[in-house]
């Protein structure tokens, strides 16, 4: 990046993640926006922006992962202070969409939430938002401003297919863990020239899932089971251990975003899975780091996102297989 873009495009973070805020400003050969994003006394959210932002592209990386309501509003707040200090533009990067899975509602007087937040980002002063692998890919007509969806499938086809080159992984099958997550695995099968298949399960109750059928070949395959979110990995495991009971020879599960409330890193352990893969658009902590979590970055897709941009370029080339 040349030395006048720099001046014109500025690049912030709260404290969501601001180790891959750092990855993408090393990516751009930039240096991170000085602010203070902090809390009073009373536990209310602070926000400085320590450096003029007046006509500049701005972008601001936080994803509202965990503790949810805190980084959500600190992306507001900062929108805001960099909508009073006169920002040309101001870029919401969001690699994990919290409330994404509040998207409808299931039974009577329930919110959309999905929704909701998205009308707080409008308001707030985002004027375009970049995320990665929503829960459900009608939530971008919740915003009535420009969203770049982006998906984690190129980066995690490319451990894959690396892996293949370095190791003997057989014939290899993609399962979708449900009916819905099809689209998903296909994306991805594609990218490793692999077939699907696909786990038929019921809910008896909430929480809880039954396999009951699995359509398609897998039987002394090595199968990847691939997921948008890992959140209690329950269902994951249990998908898993019913590949393996039904004869496939090793399981991996690539998922975008790895949640990982308890007791995930437990289950992960102790479960039939060879390998979780998963991106660095949630952070992983140091506890919950074990050898069966493979961490992928997400900085150079998002990193390139953000260059073309602030060009006026073409994002959708981003999405080619």
């Amino acid at each position: 990046m040349s030395y006048e873009d720099g001046k014109k495009l500025k690049i912030f973070t709260g404290n969501a993640n601001p180790e891959l805020a750092k990855e993408i400003a090393d990516y751009l050969g930039l240096e991170l926006g000085k602010a203070f994003v902090g809390k009073f006394n009373n536990g209310e959210i602070q926000v400085m922006i320590d450096e003029s932002v007046r006509g500049k592209d701005v972008f601001v990386i936080q994803p509202t992962c965990q503790p949810a309501n805190d980084t959500l509003m600190e992306l507001l707040i900062m929108a805001d202070a960099l909508k009073r200090a006169s920002a040309k533009h101001i870029t919401a990067v969001v690699p994990y969409y919290g409330y994404a899975r509040q998207d409808r509602k299931t039974r009577g007087r329930e919110p959309i939430t999905s929704k909701l937040v998205a009308d707080l980002m409008t308001t707030a002063g985002i004027t375009r938002v970049v995320t990665m692998d929503l829960h459900a890919g009608q939530i971008q007509g919740f915003f009535d401003i420009p969203v770049d969806h982006l998906g984690s499938a190129s980066i995690i086809a490319k451990y894959i297919n690396q892996k293949k080159e370095e190791t003997d992984m057989g014939d290899i099958v993609v399962v979708s863990p449900d009916l819905g997550g099809v689209t998903r695995a296909r994306d991805l099968a594609d990218r490793v020239n692999a077939p699907i298949a696909i786990i038929e399960k019921r809910r008896p109750r909430p929480g809880v899932a039954e396999v009951m059928n699995i359509i398609g070949d897998i039987k002394g395959k090595t199968c990847i089971l691939v997921d948008d979110i890992v959140d209690t990995a329950g269902s994951l495991c249990g998908g898993a251990k019913a590949l393996k009971e039904r004869g496939a020879s090793r399981v991996f599960a690539a998922c975008a975003h790895a949640v990982l409330t308890d007791p995930a890193v437990e289950r992960i352990q102790k479960s039939v899975i060879s390998e979780l893969i998963i991106t660095n658009t949630i952070p992983l902590p140091q506890e919950k780091q074990i050898d069966k979590i493979k961490v992928l970055s997400v900085a150079p897709l998002l990193g390139e996102a953000i260059m073309r941009i602030f060009h006026d370029v073409s994002v959708s080339r981003l999405f080619d297989k």
